[in-house]
């Protein structure tokens, strides 16, 4: 299958965890977004979600949407499909072998074939014509606590041929400089912090004066597994999870037992949770709620699984996360015919169980200056991307290494594939992209 952007010679995608985006280039200069005609109004950020339901009409009889429109076909009838989000996020596991998905089991290149082809044709008349190279941007770092790159690139790789154009990786942060750096009218040192669903990624990138022979040149990169799925988990284990049994005992026999906390590992991730409706997984939350202490609480947890409520219950999750970003306070409200959760929270309070990520990303700005050899002083601005950038608490960090007056932000959502384009037109595109062998 050959699909591109008519026009374009190079297009820059932003496969993320959260939401995917699209941009064409045409020249070095000037990129521009792929509009979506989503259900609910035009967009340039298209989740990176798929929907699955039996049709018969279908090839194998398995029927699938993607992005905002796997959201309405899961709005319309959750009991009667599976949905998943943020896929991505096992993109280097090696436990991830494939999603059961009624009677289908799909590996993860083929989930990203199936949404990367919705990706491309709900962008209608300027996909059709293929571009002469597409720039991928990817993590510099990838989720999970042993990511296995080499893994991560055979599935990319498998996932991306489908366009029939060379591909290119760069990663995502490079991509946001590349964008920003076309602001730029002196010459300057930029990092870029770029907060994702999956990952906090950074890159140094030093930007000449226009007209320059070579107009950026990156100097290092690092990045870690802790961004705002991490952010959204905080949220679901004060809130959400002592209400499902967390914390909880079970009988065993004559003794009595903590509840195993890998019962509650899987709605730390939107990508697992869909997969916990599953005949093993049921009989195991039975077989549990059967010897709890508190059967109602594992009965919730059972609630959520079977009646598919985990996009509704992470919508809420990341609803009072934003309001967080506004507000001093903000109500969480989780209500459904079964099952309803309610709590105020504090900002101070989203804060103190953000805080240790915040430390570990806080070392991460460390490594990526001691990679590149500069200090705190040597950083002319410092760009912030991606939607946790909007956290108040996350924010603070840079002002406090860096100064508020360095600090800038702006197309949270859009600055790396714009970017990513770019680089694709540039002359100097193999000194951008990243190396079989190069990880973090």
């Amino acid at each position: 299958m050959g699909v591109g952007m008519g026009g374009a010679r190079a297009i820059g995608i932003d496969f993320g965890t959260t939401n995917s985006v699209i941009a064409r280039a045409s020249d070095w200069a000037h990129a521009e977004m792929i509009e979506y005609a989503a259900p609910d109004g035009p967009t340039s950020v298209f989740r990176s979600a798929l929907c699955f339901w039996q049709d018969e009409a279908f090839r194998g009889g398995l029927a699938h949407e993607a992005g905002p429109w796997a959201i309405a076909e899961y709005l319309d009838f959750p009991q009667g499909s599976r949905f998943l989000q943020s896929f991505k996020s096992v993109a280097a596991s090696a436990s991830f072998e494939h999603a059961n998905l009624f009677e289908k089991r799909l590996k993860f290149e083929e989930l990203g074939q199936i949404f990367l082809t919705h990706l491309m044709q709900h962008g209608g008349d300027p996909m059709k014509d293929g571009p002469e190279c597409v720039v991928v941007g990817r993590p510099v770092r990838y989720v999970g606590s042993r990511p296995d790159v080499a893994l991560a690139r055979r599935r990319y790789d498998a996932m991306f041929a489908m366009l029939g154009r060379p591909v290119h990786y760069v990663y995502e942060p490079l991509g946001a400089a590349y964008s920003f750096a076309s602001r730029l009218s002196d010459p300057a040192t930029l990092l870029v912090a770029d907060f994702g669903g999956g990952t906090s990624d950074f890159s140094l990138v030093r930007v000449e004066a226009p007209g320059a022979a070579r107009r950026c040149v990156p100097l290092a990169s690092a990045g870690i597994g802790i961004a705002g799925d991490r952010f959204d988990y905080r949220i679901m284990d004060h809130l959400v999870l002592p209400l499902l049994g967390k914390g909880g005992t079970y009988r065993s026999f004559d003794k009595v037992l903590e509840i195993p906390a890998g019962h509650f590992t899987d709605f730390g991730d939107w990508s697992r949770l869909a997969l916990m409706r599953n005949r093993r997984t049921l009989e195991q939350l039975a077989r549990l709620k059967r010897s709890a202490s508190d059967p109602a609480a594992i009965g919730r947890m059972i609630t959520i699984v079977e009646q598919e409520l985990g996009y509704a219950l992470y919508e809420a999750v990341g609803q009072l996360k934003r309001a967080l970003s506004t507000q001093t306070h903000a109500n969480f409200r989780f209500a459904d015919a079964d099952l309803t959760i309610e709590a105020d929270v504090s900002r101070a309070e989203f804060e103190a169980w953000i805080e240790p990520d915040l430390q570990r990303i806080g070392e991460t700005v460390d490594t990526v200056l001691a990679r590149a050899g500069l200090g705190v002083d040597q950083v002319d601005h410092v760009f912030l991307t991606g939607g946790s950038s909007l956290i108040p608490a996350v924010r603070r960090l840079f002002e406090r290494r860096f100064g508020d007056g360095r600090l800038a932000s702006g197309n949270e959502l859009t600055s790396i594939a714009h970017g990513l384009a770019l680089i694709g037109n540039a002359p100097d595109l193999h000194d951008w992209v990243v190396g079989e062998e190069d990880q973090d």
